[in-house]
């Protein structure tokens, strides 16, 4: 069957497709809350460091990786690493790079519906705060986390009726392809997004002190509580802060996600990958330090003190914040454009987790794309619908996030770096990333990325397991070991349900995805791809 064949219209246009990617609810929710809670500065200066050792290089070899799997016809991780490897196990690595996007948007767009929920009661007035609990009680009634099926409603009183669109408006985005439907929403989306992060950043700063009656806290102060580097050092011995930096990394560059490699591979071989990785990367940092760590953190400070900033969950944006706005003049506008800013940001990223399953579905099936569309939303619709009914204590959200959107990132991103500096080799891998280059990356870096960054990446993962699953105390005095949450809720007496159920939810969902690569195997081997 003859398929579309894929590609970019422009560069700017891939440019803002990873842009829009990376930035999303991690820079205006995640990157603020967690510079607030290590103490800003010292968090800096671990972000930082981790920016240049994890996610410039291995942003630059997803591009180079996806481009030379784009050259050998393919578009998805399984099909890429086939083609790079030329081993038989090879393809069942890059399932990896399926079930991790794949997984991340049955949530992701779950979460993408509070956005849209709260920018339309935002708009209308009626996002307030619900009895006693002020708006952490509309959280309640909104997301439904005080009881399973409690988020079941299609009232805007609830999540489901804008469950239901934002499924329809991704699905119609990524139905029109990577240039008329990707592109263009990015091309549109960024500079949207990034013209009302602005609006909201000139509005923090020109707020003065807007409680007479608490004169410290003022504009000045509300961005040294954010950027005040305190005890540099002392944080700096702290393995946690270094853990939750290499963490921002990877969820706010969306490196690892199997995203970036795809679209990638929808380049030329002449297209310049190390100018367009850095230009996407900057994009990135500018929203994400400038805009998102300059907005959130500062104006929760200036209106509710330093113990207003409840650190990384999402209660920073759909707890705090609200209340902000409500005792902000036209506090409701800028309720509505903030939570517009996380809706776009959310759909420009989630549409980037779709295309690699799609691309998959495509190359190995030989269907069009109204057939793969169809497949992908059924499976979508059940996960999606998994976290929706499975809804308290978001439970089941945070053991999908928890397994997928940490452990299984941080094994993609290493087995991408392993792939361009050992498998296919530093020499040739280099060379292919400078193909077309108009911007050479310093030759440092070859040595970064053959050694440093396989080795930091390996390191912190292991300290991630120790902590997150360990539950060590980063103590050698008195070391104390006990296992996290996220074990205790798969193991032992005091078990969730709703853990196990989603846990084995993902396992057969990675087991089918083992079943489909090995089908897809067969054909491409049949096809003369070996």
């Amino acid at each position: 069957m003859s398929l579309v064949k894929e590609s970019w219209n422009s560069r700017l246009g891939i440019i803002f497709a990873v842009a829009g990617s990376a930035v999303g609810l991690g820079n205006f929710l995640r990157f603020p809350g967690l510079a607030a809670q290590y103490g800003g500065g010292a968090f800096m200066i671990a972000y930082f460091v981790s920016l240049l050792f994890i996610g410039v290089p291995v942003s630059l070899a997803e591009w180079t990786v996806g481009r030379q799997g784009g050259g050998l016809g393919f578009h998805s991780s399984p099909g890429i690493f086939h083609a790079l490897i030329q081993r038989r196990w090879a393809k069942y690595l890059g399932t990896i790079g399926l079930f991790v996007p794949l997984t991340v948007v049955m949530y992701y767009m779950y979460v993408e519906a509070w956005c849209m929920g709260y920018a339309f009661n935002a708009c209308t007035g009626r996002l307030s705060a619900t009895g006693p609990e002020g708006f952490a009680g509309f959280f309640k009634d909104f997301t439904g986390i005080s009881a399973n099926g409690g988020a079941i409603g299609f009232g805007t009183d609830k999540v489901g009726m804008f469950v239901l669109i934002v499924f329809v408006v991704n699905f119609f985005l990524i139905y029109r392809g990577v240039s008329r439907g990707i592109e263009r929403m990015c091309r549109v989306g960024m500079p949207l997004l990034i013209l009302l992060a602005v609006v909201i950043l000139v509005r923090v700063f020109t707020l003065g002190t807007p409680n007479a009656a608490y004169p410290d806290r003022n504009v000045l102060a509300a961005l040294g509580h954010m950027w005040n580097p305190g005890d540099v050092l002392g944080q700096l011995n702290n393995p946690q802060l270094w853990l939750a930096a290499a963490g921002q990394i990877f969820f706010s560059l969306t490196i690892g996600m199997g995203a970036v490699i795809t679209y990638s591979s929808y380049l030329r071989k002449t297209d310049d990958v190390t100018l367009s990785s850095l230009t996407a990367v900057s994009a990135n940092e500018f929203c994400e330090v400038a805009l998102g760590g300059m907005t959130t953190v500062p104006a929760i400070f200036l209106f509710l003190g330093a113990s207003g900033v409840v650190g990384q969950t999402f209660s920073l944006g759909f707890i705090a914040l609200p209340e902000v706005f409500a005792n902000m003049v036209a506090g409701p506008v800028f309720a509505t454009a903030f939570f517009l800013l996380l809706l776009l940001a959310a759909v420009t990223s989630s549409i980037s987790l779709l295309q690699p399953c799609i691309a998959f579905i495509e190359e190995a099936f030989r269907v069009p794309r109204r057939i793969s569309i169809s497949w992908l939303c059924g499976v979508c619709a059940l996960g999606t619908s998994w976290v929706w009914y499975f809804s308290k204590d978001l439970k089941a959200l945070d053991t999908m996030d928890f397994w997928v959107g940490n452990v299984g990132v941080f094994l993609q991103g290493t087995l991408i770096i392993v792939i361009f500096g050992w498998i296919v080799g530093i020499e040739k891998s280099w060379s292919a990333m400078h193909q077309g280059a108009a911007l050479r990356v310093p030759s440092v870096f070859r040595f970064i990325m053959k050694y440093l960054t396989p080795t930091y990446l390996i390191a912190i993962f292991i300290m991630f397991l120790l902590q997150n699953v360990a539950g060590w105390n980063f103590s050698f005095v008195r070391p104390d070991f006990r296992p996290t949450g996220y074990i205790t809720d798969l193991f032992g007496e005091t078990a969730s349900d709703v853990a196990r159920l989603t846990a084995s939810f993902m396992a057969l969902t990675l087991l089918a995805g083992l079943f489909l690569v090995r089908i897809a195997r067969r054909r491409w081997e049949t096809d003369g791809h070996h």
